[in-house]
């Protein structure tokens, strides 16, 4: 699911520097850090007991979580690296008065405005009233779709009663249509709402809390601002209620209800769609998919019974939620109190250079991206990592062929789709075009605001046009990966293609349990329990026979069953069903991965080094990438939202399913990390 930009920095509000960032300096090349690190590892810990502490308890004592952090990982360090090493090539760049390109200048005066403390200071609010006053000015319902459609243009924010914009069709993966989504939450899930628990009921208190300041920033009187926060929080909870849940929203089939205007018109009948769309620039939409029809029909009931004060209500506070991190210290602080501290447990705001980074990623991302590429990530580079891509594409297509569950019409239909994926690899083919975005270095808010337009506006001129199959969907500079289903590609952005994750004076054994892994990770998302519901065309259908679907399903059921028993924090297990295809990309990943490393061996002898075996320095090399601190806030937020496990359990969890490390590590029957039935799908 899409966020906004100022969702995704709202656990990023950085201005207050923290000690240890005040000693932090831009980076003009990255530190290295090996990709088996033998300083890492706790050889104190048997790895057949536990591996995870084996490999990572080294790195777990020496790595505590840095003051304005929520978790700390391996990723969360590279990540970090690569913002100093972009924190340096904005700082030169800003700095420079002659000689930069077009987008240089760009980058470096959005870079320079956002710098500008005491400017962005000095205006407080004032940028966001002319917001507020349109808001104000509503003379009744009737006047609702004009400013919404406003609001969406320019804040992007699904957090206004909903989202609205473009996508893949699910049944013509070719065409892109208009996407009505869920949305008008603040909250990290709907459960936040609705749950009785002690815990739940706090953050609700402490919520309701923070709305009521929020209110007083913007002008109102406090016992003004204590009425408003309970029509909030109400309003939320009624869309709450109405909700998908967090694990329906994986199934596609779920999301998927394809309508025309007057099908729309006819679940909202209060709202008029035709002057939504009219002021949106989209008057000649037609077709659209609703993700959850029962969300609007509810959203429909709401409006009618709620009084025009308390919608002005609602939008006021969304606005303020929305852009509250391009506003001044206060609205930032109080933001950042709430929202990093309350939920996730972040002691301290990050230094500002950390978010102006990241505003420029975000906003201008594939600008940045360009200076990243040219200074970090070579053709060399780009090549090895296509290379062993192929040879875990190999792999797969060797899996299938030997799968002893699976029919051969289903396994035609699965090579078929393995045979289309299509690799992308560092950054795009085809750079992104700013020219129409206007950055002023004296004007933060502006910036902001003009690249969310444009961007939603670039969404938006999607529908109806020919796919673009060559975009991707992150920045270069992301330490992450992605497959995407209706795309069927994978996709490794050059920032996570750097040591530790992929380093290339390391021998082949960690660098197949790690990079090998990722990429063997993101090729079976193809196949998982989602991804699997579409075909080698992107499109939502069903391929599979019905004796092969219900294998799939009891085998898959083992990793449910399994994963269910592991403890996230306090007594929250994982929810199993809700991380099943990221467990299930982690096992077959691995599994691919082994497999192209062993044919790797053939060409490229292995030999023992810092006294473990290839084979074992496979396993640890896959087990670093995972080395991480979390605080107890961020775990129950993990625990409710994130289809990912905790990193402990992505070790361990894959391990205990490959008799493979077993052999690699001597270990015996009975050990913990030796299953007696091991799960396996792929």
């Amino acid at each position: 699911m899409r966020r906004t930009l100022l969702a995704l920095l709202m656990s990023q509000s950085l201005w207050v520097c923290t000690p240890s960032a005040a000693q932090d300096k831009p980076l003009t090349e990255f530190p290295y850090t090996p990709g088996l690190d033998v300083s890492a590892m706790d050889k104190t810990a048997n790895p057949c007991e536990d591996f995870y502490q084996y490999s990572c308890g080294g790195w777990i004592q020496n790595n505590p979580i840095p003051a304005d952090q929520s978790r700390w990982s391996v990723y969360g360090k590279l990540y970090q690296d690569n913002q100093r090493f972009l924190w340096g090539i904005l700082e030169t760049l800003s700095q420079k008065t002659t000689g930069n390109t077009a987008n240089q200048q760009k980058i470096g005066d959005y870079y320079a405005a956002c710098m500008n403390e005491a400017a962005v200071e000095q205006r407080g609010a004032t940028p966001m009233q002319p917001v507020l006053d349109r808001i104000n000015a509503m003379q009744s319902k009737a006047d609702l779709p004009t400013v919404l459609a406003t609001l969406h243009l320019s804040i992007a924010s699904s957090g206004l009663y909903f989202g609205f914009g473009s996508e893949q069709d699910f049944s013509n993966s070719s065409n892109v249509i208009a996407f009505a989504t869920g949305g008008g939450l603040s909250l990290p899930d709907r459960d936040y709402y609705t749950q009785a628990d002690a815990k739940s009921k706090d953050i609700r208190a402490k919520y309701l809390a923070h709305i009521a300041r929020m209110f007083v920033l913007m002008g109102d009187a406090p016992a003004l601002a204590q009425k408003h926060a309970p029509t909030v929080l109400r309003t939320e909870t009624t869309l709450a209620r109405a909700t998908l849940s967090v694990l329906d929203r994986r199934d596609p089939y779920k999301l998927f209800h394809k309508m025309d205007v007057a099908q729309l018109q006819a679940l909202t009948p209060g709202f008029d769609w035709g002057q939504y769309l009219q002021t949106a620039g989209l008057a000649d939409v037609r077709t659209l998919n609703v993700t959850e029809p029962r969300f609007y029909k509810a959203l429909a009931q709401h409006w009618k019974t709620s009084s025009l004060d308390d919608i002005k209500t609602y939008l006021r506070w969304h606005v303020a939620h929305a852009q509250a991190t391009a506003l001044s210290s206060a609205f930032v602080t109080e933001n950042f109190n709430f929202f990093s501290k309350t939920l996730h447990g972040t002691p301290l705001q990050q230094p500002r250079w950390k978010r102006c980074v990241a505003l420029v990623d975000a906003q201008l991302g594939e600008a940045l991206g360009q200076e990243f590429v040219d200074r970090a990530f070579g053709p060399e580079l780009k090549q090895r990592t296509l290379v062993m891509t192929e040879q875990i594409e190999q792999a797969m297509l060797m899996e299938l062929q030997h799968l002893d569950w699976m029919s051969p019409a289903t396994k035609l239909k699965a090579t078929e789709k393995l045979k289309t994926i299509v690799n992308k690899i560092g950054y795009p083919d085809q750079w992104r075009d700013y020219s129409s975005v206007a950055i002023a270095r004296d004007d933060f808010y502006g910036n902001v605001t003009r690249a969310m337009q444009f961007e939603v506006r670039r969404q938006l001129d999607k529908i109806g046009k020919p796919l673009d199959r060559g975009e991707w969907g992150m920045t270069p500079p992301t330490v992450n990966a992605y497959y995407n289903a209706q795309m069927n590609d994978i996709n490794f952005p050059a920032g996570v293609l750097q040591p530790p994750l992929f380093d290339p004076k390391m021998d082949d054994a960690p660098g197949y349990g790690n990079t090998g892994g990722t990429i063997g990770h993101e090729l079976i998302h193809g196949f998982d329990d989602e991804g699997r519901k579409f075909d080698a065309q992107g499109n939502l259908k069903n391929w599979w026979a019905p004796q092969d679907n219900a294998k799939f399903q009891e085998r898959a059921q083992c990793i449910v069953n399994q994963y269910a028993q592991y403890t996230v924090v306090d007594n929250i297990k994982i929810n199993s069903k809700l991380t099943l295809g990221e467990d299930m990309a982690d096992l077959g990943g691995l599994v691919l991965a082994w497999t192209a490393w062993k044919v790797q061996t053939t060409l490229v002898k292995p030999e023992s080094r810092d006294g473990f075996t290839p084979e074992q320095r496979f396993f640890i090399g896959f087990a670093q990438w995972a080395c991480e601190n979390n605080r107890p806030e961020a775990l129950r937020v993990q625990a409710a939202t994130d289809p990912h496990s905790p990193g402990k359990y992505r070790v361990n969890g894959v391990v205990v399913n490959m008799p493979e490390f077993g052999k690699a590590f001597a270990c015996k029957p009975g050990a913990a990390m030796v299953s007696a039935k091991p799960c396996k799908v792929w």
